[in-house]
């Protein structure tokens, strides 16, 4: 495959993996997934397998059972009503294939992974709405009290590239997206830098997170090569700032989901959390890096 066909490969499964992510309630027949990359329906499946390292429907399946999971940890939602969701009509079949992919039944899973109780903790934490402060909801990553702030977010037009694999790997998808940008004259003082986080390390196996490294751009920016292209849906976020190494934001992630967000009558809205870059790892030291957390809530 010589380097031309394979960018264009590339660029066609990124049109399918953005659908199929955004699309999970849907039948997502293979003939539409197909047409989507423009392969035909016959060599399809063998070309997804073998790019992406599984098949179609065992792809859309664990996102399905990842999602499922999610929401076992972060909701309240019936477990009937989230088999449902995952595709599964009868609640037996969801908790065998459950099972088989996390070792426990659903109402195991989600009474070992709850977050835990809200810590009472000094007043001074603030939530606030568009800026403006509504109430004082007590919060906190460790010993370090979070302000979380929660605002309505436009529509984002992003240029992206993505990886496969531990989140600690993910600085080769930040080169290739930033010796694209640069050629093509994106890089200064104003861009916007985020991170789309599909995968939850406690979830998902390592091999298999995905995480895309993201440049805001035009709304008619088409995806070229292994630089694809994504719109991030607008609406309610919950936003938490974090400032320190990014090794550590795991920690704010469940400060965010696992204390703020009990106690603020708010509910995750389907869709993948992202962070915004506010200062580089190239001039910042690690201390010093200052990213905000976005996690998509219901109106």
């Amino acid at each position: 495959m010589t380097s031309d066909t394979k960018q264009d490969y590339q660029e066609r499964l990124l049109r399918v993996l953005v659908h199929i992510q955004t699309h999970l309630d849907e039948t997502l027949p293979l003939d539409d997934l197909a047409r989507i990359a423009h392969f035909s329906a016959y060599h399809f499946h063998r070309i997804f397998r073998g790019m992406v390292g599984e098949g179609v429907k065992e792809h859309v399946r664990r996102l399905r059972m990842e999602r499922a999971a999610h929401r076992l940890k972060h909701t309240d939602e019936p477990v009937t009503r989230i088999a449902f969701e995952a595709g599964y009509e009868a609640h037996e079949a969801f908790t065998r294939a459950f099972r088989s992919m996390f070792d426990q039944s659903p109402s195991e899973f989600r009474q070992t992974h709850r977050p835990l109780p809200l810590k009472d903790v000094p007043s001074g934490v603030h939530f606030s709405i568009n800026g403006k402060v509504e109430s004082i909801t007590p919060a906190q990553t460790g010993d370090i009290p979070m302000e979380v702030r929660v605002e309505q977010v436009a529509p984002m037009k992003l240029a992206f590239v993505r990886h496969v694999g531990p989140y600690n790997e993910v600085g080769s998808a930040w080169q290739k997206l930033m010796a694209w940008a640069g050629p093509n004259g994106m890089l200064g003082p104003n861009m916007k830098l985020l991170g789309i986080v599909h995968g939850d390390p406690e979830v998902t196996p390592p091999e298999r997170i995905r995480y895309d490294a993201c440049l805001l751009v035009n709304p008619a920016f088409e995806g070229q090569g292994e630089i694809g292209a994504q719109e991030i849906a607008g609406g309610d976020y919950a936003i938490a700032r974090h400032t320190g190494p990014y090794e550590r934001l795991g920690d704010t992630y469940a400060g965010l989901c696992g204390q703020w967000l009990p106690g603020s009558g708010r509910k995750l809205r389907a869709g993948p959390g992202f962070e915004v870059y506010l200062n580089s790892p190239q001039t910042t030291a690690p201390e010093d890096l200052i990213t905000d957390i976005h996690v998509a809530l219901e109106p």
